[in-house]
């Protein structure tokens, strides 16, 4: 009984992550587009699956996951051996990346638009080991107490440069990839690692140093990824891309077979989801009983939450099919034909906003910030400033479409800032700011957002949908941690100003 109303909190909880996008597609749609879209009935089917999907693999992961992720975290802490806790890292970020339902859906996606010239698995594979590596040195960081800007100005000055060397068509794929990794498993598994570790330890500093390994999950596969594309562009034939229409028509083929269409279409995409999920399920077990060498507890409880994980990631994937593509290609097919631009920025801003105000991560990093920040940082205020960062973010990033521009232009000018404000803001924030960076793209936004952009390159004449297509989740993760720093440093300079007057 105690499960079922624990389920039905979740549920609600996923239905009042996904209303804020419903109520903001509907006013576009009926007071500015005065219009019933096509496939309503369809879409509201995929949204309701969403949200039954999203409820019952948080309900997973809340019973097995999530458990015994923080006893294994807790008992290599309590061990303190160095080269255990880094290979847990690694394999810990790279399970839970591969199972990443978000960057499944963006692997997907980039495998039709390529016409297969990039293969989904050896992308996911990619993403994963990169996330996987670099926890490990994270974890390190934390165990060696090494201040994180350094690595970020490092990093960051690595991906400008692989930026402006790497083909177009890769770019806005490689920062959606690193936006997309950070997300509805990974988030709280790392996240919780490093806050555990950073208290575990005598004099390191849970908000300077227990934050930082979601920002390092985030930038470095951007690195791997665009040399990827170095390979696999540059490398190859020269003609990679079909036209919009074969692409369109893909795609929508595509969607088509999103659900099943026979039980034994069923047992076959549920394998798949299996295999999806098997990577954390053996990784689990394997450190548990080959390095702790002890019995799992509530090992029942522990196997259900694993089957909800699979089932709820499975109708997941469908749903977003179903419902969020549609909605995002849809929504940006009618904007451009309104033919007043005003509205594509109108509706970037709201739906960026309104969103990252409603995600889930986002509230538990701000709690976790303000316990850890002891006065210095308020969460309410953090969120509001993260969203306007999204919302300024992903309305750049839909100009640049609209305009044509390059995005290596965007990209390098953004992460120049970002590097800029590292240098200028408090310490304090840094970590916590690259972070929030990162938790800014949800299981909700990130379809919705790809779809976006894929709709309006394919719908403005002269665009590619390669290249133009991908490219907002980036947009999404960049603006706030700008917005952030600027809050720091704005903050830092009144009470200054506070305490000489």
């Amino acid at each position: 009984m105690k499960l079922f109303h624990q389920f039905l909190d979740t549920l609600v909880h996923s239905i009042r992550n996904l209303l804020p996008i419903i109520i903001v597609v509907g006013v576009f749609q009926f007071l500015v587009l005065q219009q019933v879209p096509d496939g309503l009935t369809s879409m509201m089917i995929g949204l309701g699956i969403v949200v039954l999907g999203v409820a019952l693999f948080l309900q997973g992961l809340e019973m097995g996951v999530f458990p015994i992720g923080k006893s294994l975290s807790d008992e290599f802490a309590a061990k303190g051996s160095l080269p255990w806790l880094m290979i847990f890292g690694f394999f810990m970020g790279f399970s839970a990346v591969i199972a990443e339902p978000a960057l499944i859906a963006v692997a997907e996606q980039a495998e039709i638009i390529s016409e297969g010239r990039i293969n989904p698995l050896v992308l996911r594979l990619l993403v994963a080991s990169s996330v996987g590596a670099v926890i490990s040195v994270g974890v390190l960081r934390i165990i060696l107490g090494l201040p994180l800007h350094w690595m970020m100005i490092g990093g960051y000055l690595t991906v400008v440069v692989v930026t402006f060397f790497a083909p177009e068509e890769i770019v806005g794929l490689a920062y959606d990839s690193g936006g997309v990794t950070t997300n509805i498993v990974t988030v709280p598994l790392i996240a919780a690692l490093g806050l555990g570790l950073a208290a575990s330890i005598r004099g390191r500093n849970p908000l300077t140093d227990g934050f930082g390994l979601v920002a390092l999950a985030v930038m470095v596969p951007m690195i791997t990824v665009q040399l990827y594309g170095v390979i696999v562009f540059t490398l190859g034939d020269a003609d990679t891309a079909g036209s919009a229409s074969e692409v369109v028509q893909a795609m929508e083929e595509h969607a088509d077979t999103a659900a099943p269409a026979s039980v034994r279409g069923l047992f076959m995409d549920l394998a798949t989801m299996v295999r999806d999920v098997l990577p954390i399920i053996l990784v689990v077990l394997i450190f548990q009983f080959a390095v702790i060498r002890k019995r799992i507890p509530h090992l029942a409880m522990v196997s259900f939450g694993f089957v909800l994980v699979i089932i709820g990631l499975y109708a997941f994937v469908v749903g977003l099919k179903l419902g969020l593509f549609p909605i995002g290609e849809r929504m940006a097919e009618q904007l451009i034909a309104h033919d007043r631009i005003v509205f594509v920025y109108l509706f970037a801003f709201a739906i960026g906003f309104a969103t990252t105000m409603a995600e889930p991560a986002l509230i538990a990093v701000g709690k976790k910030a303000e316990e850890a920040a002891k006065g210095k940082i308020r969460g309410n205020a953090i969120r509001i400033i993260v969203a306007l960062g999204v919302a300024i973010g992903i309305t750049i990033g839909v100009h640049r479409i609209i305009a044509g521009d390059s995005i290596h232009m965007y990209i390098i000018a953004g992460y120049s800032v970002v590097i800029l404000l590292t240098w200028l803001s408090p310490r304090y924030i840094i970590a916590l700011a690259y972070d929030l960076g990162g938790v800014t793209t949800s299981e909700v936004t990130v379809p919705l957002i790809t779809a976006l952009g894929i709709g309006l390159a394919t719908h403005i004449e002269g665009r590619n949908i390669m290249i133009d297509g991908f490219g907002l989740i980036a947009f999404a993760s960049i603006f706030p941690i700008i917005t952030v720093m600027l809050y720091a440093i704005v903050a830092e300079q009144f009470a200054k100003r506070g305490k000489s007057s």
